[in-house]
């Protein structure tokens, strides 16, 4: 009679993972998507807008010109004080969202171990959520002094629900029979959030701390349009400024750079949520 042998496999030979290794065909929609939108900006900018407009579209090699290769003419003009605008909306955006990060899984750790608490805060949750920055302005700006403030409470307001939904969701969506086995042991209540209910809810929270990350951007961006004074001058007021003076290349130099930003956010907590989670979370897809 044979004895049993044992098979030891790993995850990877069973699925594998595939989403680090990128072919050939991976780069070509981007690049193919990127051509057709240059394409696209040099019709609008030469054919479609009528000549007497087209200084508020320049085409893509005017912005390259004047926007991106002159570091710095005059006050404003040029790349060097658009970069500076940038780092300083960096700087509110980042701050912003790890104050986000903080309040936001804090509540959604504590709305998790009491359904009357998720009850009670959700409506209010949704209601900023839903709420325009631009009609809370004055409300803000009457309530709270410093300018800075001011900047980091729109980012808050702007980037808190992504991070409380997913995480919310993430930690309820254990495992009911690991709950159990939980119970069984006598396991704390603490114990059961930091062994079962936190790592079940990784992949969760790090895609709501992806969409707040592109929307702490976004915040810093339209906090600089409504909250500045002295020297503040982030990349929102610096764009302001273009578009009031009609600098067409320095205006879509910011943008670009503005938006950048926001992708570069992004990206970094991607490559962070694939380097924390590991290999036991995988992604896998139809054919």
């Amino acid at each position: 009679m044979s004895t049993p042998q044992t098979i030891n496999v790993t995850i990877e030979e069973v699925i594998p993972d595939n989403r680090d290794k990128f072919s050939f065909a991976d780069y070509i929609g981007p690049v193919v998507v990127f051509l057709v939108f240059i394409g696209f900006w040099y019709l609008l900018s030469t054919v479609v807008l009528p000549e007497q407009k087209r200084f508020l579209l320049p085409t893509p090699h005017k912005v390259i010109k004047e926007g991106f290769m002159v570091w710095q003419s005059g006050e404003r003009r040029g790349l060097q004080p658009i970069l500076l605008s940038l780092w300083d909306s960096a700087k509110i955006a980042l701050l912003g969202l790890g104050i986000t990060i903080v309040i936001g899984m804090s509540l959604a750790i504590l709305m998790s171990s009491s359904r009357w608490l998720e009850r009670a805060t959700w409506p209010y949750l949704v209601a900023v959520q839903s709420a325009p920055v631009l009609a809370l302005t004055p409300l803000i700006r009457a309530l709270i002094d410093g300018t800075q403030t001011q900047r980091l409470l729109v980012v808050v307001l702007i980037a808190i629900f992504p991070i409380v939904s997913n995480t919310l969701f993430g930690l309820l969506s254990a495992d009911k029979s690991q709950h159990e086995l939980f119970t069984l042991q006598g396991a704390s209540k603490w114990t059961r959030l930091v062994k079962l209910q936190f790592p079940a809810a990784l992949p969760n929270i790090f895609v709501g701390l992806r969409i707040s990350a592109g929307l702490a951007v976004i915040g810093a961006v339209v906090g600089d349009f409504y909250f500045r004074q002295g020297g503040v001058v982030g990349i929102g007021a610096q764009i302001d400024v273009y578009r009031n003076r009609l600098w067409g290349p320095e205006l879509i130099t910011a943008i670009i750079l503005a938006s950048t930003l926001g992708l570069v956010v992004f990206l970094f907590f991607g490559w962070v949520s694939r380097r924390a989670i590991g290999k036991w979370h995988i992604i896998t897809r139809g054919h």
